[in-house]
């Protein structure tokens, strides 16, 4: 399905609808312009609605729990207030000022100015995320063009035709695509149509988009990045039991899909006995959020299931050598692993853990400098600062506690950028 001015086409329209595009880009970028408070009006109509459960329908194959969590983030993150507070703080002051004068120099005024037509190539591990993308396009004044993932099951185009029937003024801004990923001259279309491509995804698919984009289209790289868990001195922790229920909890919930996501719990150790000992503490908390944070949806059940099994056999075949053995629960396992190399987990509840002694940090994270993101921290209160600076040197963007490596926090940037800076440019007119 696409969504173009408004209305929706069947997606064997594609060619045609984006040949009218290429004439209707020129005529917007001349003739419009879009006040960020027309976006923020939208977005607050839809939390509101969100919030008076309009929208339910469309939760429903989310656990309960986690959907009450979404509409509870929308009183907040929806909000006009902290659009408001997110336009000043990622953009600062917009409007135009001219620079002090100086002898022998002429006088220019410097405004920001949309960067003009934003691609957006979204990933489908992060719920809602095609929909925020463009929305962040949207309060820039851009004209979005946006590739649903995969994995989109048509809740990113309710909610976005949503925004356009609150505020029919975004239609000329907005225009999605189901266009699959093998259609690479789709694709390149609409890179060709575009000053800048935003691209969520894998290293894979970064390199791809690289491949096709034209020479001076701008890419904006939201790239695969891993986070992981550190735990120091676990038994000067007041209430560690808490700590590491909250750490359960998070890898249960986000079934480690996320760049935030906890993919390896490194223990400040170089003793592997100690890295055992910890793996069966922790096997009973996890198996333990996994049963309570179950989704009761079949289909999504059939999904996990086929991809922890599919993860085990990998594993049997030799395509995943791990040291030491697997510790398997219901549905959930923990890997002692011998290297402290940051990867990939086999996720799905299924999380490594490592020997890495604080005096090794800076060299492991230097070896995995391209996908840094996010570090939950458990450790006494007095070594939290200074091994927080040791993660932010290392080239950490995110550090937090152990249960909230995957939360939103108000104002934080996203892999250590502000999104809006990005899709925006600085002009300079001389007086």
């Amino acid at each position: 399905m696409i969504l173009f001015d408004g209305k929706t086409y069947e997606s064997s329209e594609q060619d045609r609808l984006l040949k009218e595009l290429e004439e209707k880009i020129p005529v917007i970028l001349a003739t419009k312009k879009l006040d960020p408070e027309v976006v923020i009006d939208a977005v607050d109509k839809l939390r509101i609605d969100t919030i008076s459960g309009r929208f339910d329908d469309l939760l429903t194959e989310f656990p309960k729990d986690v959907a009450e969590s979404y509409k509870e983030q929308a009183v907040t993150l929806l909000s006009p207030e902290h659009l408001h507070m997110k336009l000043k703080t990622e953009l600062g002051d917009t409007g135009e000022y001219v620079t002090k004068h100086i002898d022998g120099f002429s006088q220019i005024r410097v405004k920001r100015v949309p960067l003009g037509v934003l691609f957006h190539i979204s990933a489908g591990n992060m719920d809602f995320l095609p929909a925020y993308s463009l929305a962040e396009g949207l309060l820039t004044g851009n004209i979005n063009i946006l590739k649903l993932p995969s994995a989109d099951n048509g809740l990113s185009l309710k909610l976005i035709m949503q925004l356009i029937e609150y505020r029919p003024e975004l239609k000329d801004f907005i225009y999605v695509f189901d266009t699959a990923s093998t259609d690479i001259q789709g694709m390149r279309k609409m890179a060709e149509l575009s000053n800048a491509v935003s691209v969520w995804g894998s290293d894979m698919a970064i390199e791809a988009v690289r491949g096709l984009a034209p020479t001076g289209v701008k890419i904006i790289e939201w790239g695969q990045k891993l986070g992981f868990c550190y735990v120091s001195k676990l038994a000067e922790v007041p209430d560690s039991i808490s700590e590491l229920e909250g750490l359960a909890k998070h890898i249960a919930t986000t079934k480690q899909l996320l760049c935030s996501s906890c993919q390896i719990i490194y223990l400040d150790t170089s003793d592997m006995n100690e890295v055992r000992a910890f793996a069966q503490r922790f096997l009973p908390l996890l198996e333990k959020a996994a049963n309570e944070n179950a989704t009761e949806e079949i289909g999504i059940r059939a999904r996990d299931t086929l991809s922890a099994y599919t993860r085990r056999l990998k594993g049997y075949l030799g395509n995943e050598d791990k040291s030491g053995d697997v510790i398997r629960g219901r549905g959930v396992s923990v890997i002692p692993a011998s290297d402290s190399r940051l990867e990939l987990s086999p996720m799905m509840c299924n999380v490594l853990v490592k020997p890495l002694p604080r005096e090794n940090i800076g060299r492991v994270l230097y070896e995995s400098r391209y996908h840094l993101q996010t570090a939950g921290l458990i450790c006494p209160e007095e070594d939290r600062k200074e091994l927080t600076d040791a993660f932010i040197k290392g080239g950490l963007v995110r550090v937090t506690k152990a249960a909230n490596m995957s939360a939103y926090f108000p104002g934080e940037c996203h892999d250590g950028e502000y999104a809006l800076n990005r899709y925006m440019r600085t002009v300079n007119i001389e007086e």
